[in-house]
This record gives C-alpha cells, sequence and structure tokens, in this order.
C-alpha cells in the first residue's frame, strides 16, 4: 500500500512538471531554492487568459502581502459596476436667498465633492493657454447668474465620504507622506502640499516655503542636507495641526521639493477659492470654513441649497488610468469609497471593501483566498493568494471594459513603475502589468503574451525576502521574462 501511495505521488510530481515549459519551471525552481527566500515566502500562477488553464504555478494558494497589486480588484470592479463612461460631478450651491437686483447671495456657497480625485489633480491639469480651470468654471457661472457678493461663508462639502480618511491598518510612518494622505469627499489637488528645502549651505537645511499652506498647521524639520537622495518623512494625522519632517536630501538643493499629505483638502479648496473669488473682484463677507468644522462648532444647519453649476470629471476609463499607471494610492481610496457610496451601504472603506468582494463572488471567484483592508495595498495586513489573483485578471478578460483596463496597466519597458523591467527581452512593450511594493513585499500581476500570441494572465508575489529590493526586483524578472519568452 504504501508502495502504491508512494508511486501516486511522484508520478503526479512528474506530471505537474512536466505541464510546466522547461524554460518557466527552471526560473521557479531557482527562485523557489534560493537563500534570499529561506525566511520570506512567495507564490506564482500563470493561466491562459480565454481559458484559465493553468500553465505553471508555485504557492498559488498562500496568502501574501499584494502591496500595489491589490489596486486591480478596486479598479477592475469600479469599471464593472460604474461603467467606463462614469464621471464625477462637484458642484457649486448656495443656500439662502439671491437678491437678483443688488445681486447678492445672502447665505453661504458650498463647494460641494462627490468624492472626484481629479479634481484639480496634476495628472489632469491644463496644459494649454485657452484651457479654462475649475475654479474659472464656477466664476464664469456666478457671472452669469449676476452673482457678485456672497454674504456669508465658503464652504467645502466632504460629507459624501466618511469622515475618517484613512483605513484602520495603516502605519503612523505613512500618514503624513503623500502617498498616505487618504481621501476626502472633496478631494483637492491630489490631497497633499508641497514642502520646499533650501540645503545650498554646508549640512544645515531650511524649511522655505509650503504650497498650499493649511491654515493652522505648524510645520517644524530637522532635515539635514546629506543624503544623496530623497529621504525626509513627513509626520502628522488627518485634522492634525502639527506636522514634523526628519530624514535627509541632497546637499547644494534650492526649492527642493517634497511632498506631504494635506490634513484637511476641502479646507483647502475652501480656502483657495475664496482667495480666488476675491481676487477676481467678487465680495465675500464670510470666511472660508468646511462642513465638518461648522458641525465642530455646533454652526452648520442642513438648509436647502441651489444649484449654480456642476463640474464633471474626466471619464472613469482616464481616472483608472492614472490610478494605475501612477499606482496611486488616494485614488485607489477615492474610487473605493465611491463604490461604497454609490453601491453599497455609505462612502465608508468597509462599505467598499464588501462591495469589490462582492463584485468578484459575483463573477464567480472564490473570495476566499482575499482579506482586503483598504483598496490600494497600503496596509500590510492584506492578503491574497497568487490563484485568486490571477483568476481576478482572466474573469476581467472576458469583460466589455478589459480593453481599458488592460491599456490602464503599466507596459514592461516603456512605463509608469515598469519602465525599467524587460528591456530588450520579449517582455518588452509586450507584458502590461501592476507592480506592487512596500517594505520587504513586491509583486506584479498583469497579462502578457507568448511568442505564439497566446495571451496569459499572472500573479507573482514576494514577502519578508533576505535582500535589497532592487535584487529582489531582478530575481523577479526572471520569471517575467520567461514567461514572455514562452512558446
Amino acid at each position: 500500500m504504501f508502495r502504491r501511495i508512494f508511486l501516486f505521488v511522484f508520478l503526479a510530481f512528474v506530471f505537474l512538471c512536466a505541464g510546466t515549459p522547461a524554460s518557466l519551471q527552471k526560473e521557479i525552481d531557482r527562485l523557489d531554492s534560493d537563500s534570499v527566500l529561506q525566511h520570506g515566502s512567495w507564490g506564482f500562477c500563470v493561466m491562459t487568459a480565454d481559458s484559465g488553464k493553468i500553465i505553471a504555478e508555485k504557492n498559488s494558494q498562500r496568502y501574501l502581502i499584494p502591496a500595489s497589486t491589490l489596486k486591480i480588484l478596486t479598479t477592475g470592479a469600479a469599471l464593472g459596476l460604474l461603467g467606463e463612461n462614469f464621471y464625477y460631478s462637484t458642484t457649486l450651491e448656495y443656500d439662502g436667498t439671491f437678491d437678483s437686483i443688488h445681486h447678492v447671495i445672502h447665505g453661504n456657497l458650498y463647494i460641494h465633492g462627490s468624492g472626484d480625485p481629479s479634481f484639480y489633480s496634476k495628472y489632469f491639469e491644463c496644459k494649454v493657454d485657452t484651457c479654462v480651470s475649475l475654479f474659472a468654471q464656477f466664476r464664469i457661472a456666478m457671472n452669469a447668474k449676476g452673482i457678485r457678493s456672497i454674504d456669508g461663508n465658503i464652504i467645502g462639502d466632504a460629507s459624501c465620504f466618511d469622515e475618517n480618511p484613512i483605513p484602520d491598518d495603516w502605519q503612523w510612518s505613512d500618514l503624513g507622506q503623500y502617498y498616505g494622505a487618504g481621501t476626502s469627499g472633496l478631494a483637492y489637488k491630489d490631497n497633499s502640499v508641497k514642502l520646499f528645502f533650501n540645503s545650498m549651505y554646508g549640512d544645515s537645511c531650511t524649511l522655505d516655503s509650503i504650497f498650499p499652506k493649511p491654515d493652522g498647521v505648524d510645520y517644524r524639520s530637522n532635515v539635514l542636507a546629506d543624503g544623496k537622495k530623497d529621504q525626509a518623512l513627513v509626520y502628522g494625522a488627518p485634522f492634525g495641526n502639527y506636522f514634523f519632517v526628519s530624514g535627509t536630501i541632497p546637499p547644494g538643493k534650492k526649492n527642493y521639493e517634497v511632498d506631504a499629505s494635506d490634513p484637511e483638502p476641502a479646507m483647502q479648496c475652501a480656502k483657495d477659492f475664496l482667495y480666488e473669488l476675491k481676487a477676481s473682484g467678487f465680495s465675500v463677507t464670510g470666511k472660508a470654513t468646511t462642513v465638518r468644522r461648522m458641525k465642530m462648532e455646533n454652526n452648520f444647519q442642513a438648509l436647502p441649497r441651489r444649484k449654480i453649476v456642476a463640474v464633471n470629471s474626466p471619464y472613469l476609463s482616464q481616472i483608472i488610468a492614472a490610478t494605475n499607471i501612477n499606482s496611486d494610492n488616494t485614488y485607489a481610496e477615492q474610487v473605493l469609497r465611491t463604490l461604497g457610496m454609490l453601491k453599497g451601504k455609505a462612502g465608508t472603506e468597509e462599505a467598499g471593501i464588501q462591495v469589490v468582494k462582492n463584485y468578484w463572488s459575483s463573477l464567480a471567484v472564490d473570495t476566499s483566498g482575499l482579506y482586503m483592508t483598504d483598496g490600494c495595498g497600503l496596509a500590510r495586513s492584506n492578503g491574497i493568494t497568487p490563484f485568486v489573483q490571477a483568476t481576478i485578471l482572466q474573469k476581467i478578460y472576458s469583460q466589455k471594459y478589459f480593453n481599458s483596463f488592460f491599456e490602464s496597466l503599466p507596459v514592461a519597458g516603456k512605463s509608469g513603475s515598469m519602465t525599467s523591467l524587460g528591456k530588450g527581452t520579449a517582455a518588452e512593450n509586450n507584458m502590461h502589468a501592476k507592480t506592487g511594493y512596500i517594505n520587504r513585499a513586491r509583486g506584479y500581476a498583469g497579462y502578457v503574451r507568448t511568442k505564439s500570441g497566446k495571451l496569459l494572465c499572472f500573479s507573482l508575489l514576494a514577502n519578508n525576502y533576505d535582500c535589497d529590493p532592487k535584487v529582489m526586483k531582478r530575481k523577479l524578472e526572471k520569471i517575467l521574462v520567461a514567461m514572455a519568452e514562452l512558446q
């Protein structure tokens, strides 16, 4: 009996190895025996996009930290549930009354957000002189209606999302960084601010300016000028009034930019619009504030409002492209909460995650191999199996939005975080994949065509390796290239 069992296991192993192309199996075996993963873990799954037939796998049912490769779940679900041509609308509204004779609004002016991540975003900035800015569109509409004066406040309304902008499992060290900015129902300028340093004089370094400068926020810095690259870290919390910057930047720099999170984007939006109104000749008797602040002051009344104008975002397909190409955490989180708001119970992290999981379950994905705690992959508590991730990519292939999703992924040797990968190989300008990297977690998930033209979808993840992340990248690249070179 023992001999029969042993023979069965042996033949099964031989059959599995025979089913995997030798060149790819060689790279799988090489990585599996690599000492840098002696204390770590990794997993891999590649299957055909049309049928889901597994070409090769290793540890494909193992939970691994996906880092930013998790964004494919959020962005794919958004395209499937909202549609490629979905767009956000940010509206300018007022309460009270409008005196058309004296051109005065006796009431407050609101910028009412709908969760649009692209509002004044760097990815959708005007590039030509004839482009009309978003605030200018507001002003033009006000002029057209004869509004010249506001006897009230300019209020940023971010209430479509939950007030807590940060997922529970994000680390403190990430919250002050631009990539840890979190969400706002009224997102503004990527929910970030720019800190400008001067390191022209020896080891000392001064924080010269901040743009835009949040009101009531104190920035303290002990940054030194002895680093070869930007290693400055910003520490602070949402709605906080104290931020601390430490670390190093390169010496001999003037106006050296370090990006940080904005503690309250809706407030900055209201403040900047108030400034622009006054600079354009409008009279405003009140101040810039937010619905959140007014509620805290017990000074908010939910009065009926009238719309002046709505400003629409780019199409969702374009927003998803910006999310995946730039691996933008804020965009992914804004999209996740939009799903919770429009397709779930509320504009919260939890509601958005449930909507995403339900969507993939509806496409027959077994989500028992998925543990999701945010929409972008910054949380180290996220877990997914390579099999589930590759299966999701395979399901996307059969959806009508596939082309939009496929084009949103960085291309090997050409774009985004894949620019330096696969140059001079069969992967260059062929492999479309979302990359992921946080401390000691790196991964790739996407599509590649074999030399015979067969489209494959794959997930390749590695955690807790004992080497420099750049070294790990080169090791994983060998498997990625081996897939592209299959016949």
